[in-house]
């Protein structure tokens, strides 16, 4: 039997995309009549941007955590949250959780990894960007990950919080990243993470000079791979 995926929301529309994407790699992996079902929970988005501009990472831990325990009260197997920047809270969250969670940064490392490509860019959060959620992953791999300059940041980041999170953007805002992740090119880069859950809104394949790398599309189809395989058989004796 296909395994129940919890989503722990943050922000809406990230929810909302990671949603349709589950549905679409499910669609693409599974037959019809074993399509996993899907529970998604999520505490209000000003409590975790409260927290994450407090450097507040135990409030961020226990916002998904009960989200998590939401999730699995509604019989999920496990869950995932496509949003990035709160990965460090993950791992708080993750400390006695009654579910297993399925986390981005090694999943992403191991795509690009796969791709053979030696230079990424990112773009995200400030926080994001100059955190080490993606850079440890990467590191071990052998690959090296470019931020934009500090300008650069300052505005993709007040395009994140200022329009994204609500689901909408200016042209002028597209066109301002999208030049970022073209001078991210000129830099060397192969490649581009969108490590911001709702970047697809306004960055993707058609439009970007780069290829790119969706963080909540790769933990997506992971997703659903984890829901198709079969529970470990029980041991002798219990």
């Amino acid at each position: 039997m296909t395994k129940h995926i919890g989503i722990v929301g943050v922000s809406p529309e990230g929810a909302a995309l990671i949603y349709r994407n589950l549905s679409r790699h499910a669609s693409r992996l599974l037959p019809p009549n074993a399509q996993p079902r899907i529970s998604l929970h999520n505490e209000p988005l000003a409590l975790y941007i409260d927290a994450i501009r407090k450097g507040d990472w135990h409030t961020v831990g226990r916002l998904l955590r009960k989200s998590a325990d939401m999730v699995h009260r509604c019989g999920a197997d496990f869950c995932l949250s496509p949003d990035n920047v709160i990965q460090h809270g993950v791992q708080l969250a993750e400390v006695g959780s009654p579910i297993k969670w399925l986390t981005m940064p090694e999943l992403v490392a191991n795509t690009i990894a796969s791709e053979g490509r030696k230079m990424v860019g990112v773009i995200g959060t400030k926080m994001l960007m100059t955190s080490s959620t993606y850079q440890i992953q990467l590191g071990l791999k052998g690959i090296h990950l470019l931020t934009p300059s500090d300008d650069e940041m300052d505005t993709v980041d007040e395009i994140i919080f200022g329009e994204l999170i609500y689901g909408t953007f200016r042209p002028e805002s597209q066109s301002a990243v999208l030049e970022v992740i073209h001078n991210m090119a000129q830099r060397g880069c192969e490649a581009v993470i969108l490590a911001c859950s709702e970047a697809p809104l306004l960055v993707t394949a058609e439009n970007s000079v780069l290829p790119i790398i969706d963080p909540a599309d790769i933990l997506a189809e992971a997703a659903i791979r984890h829901a198709m395989e079969p529970d470990p058989a029980p041991q002798a004796g219990r």
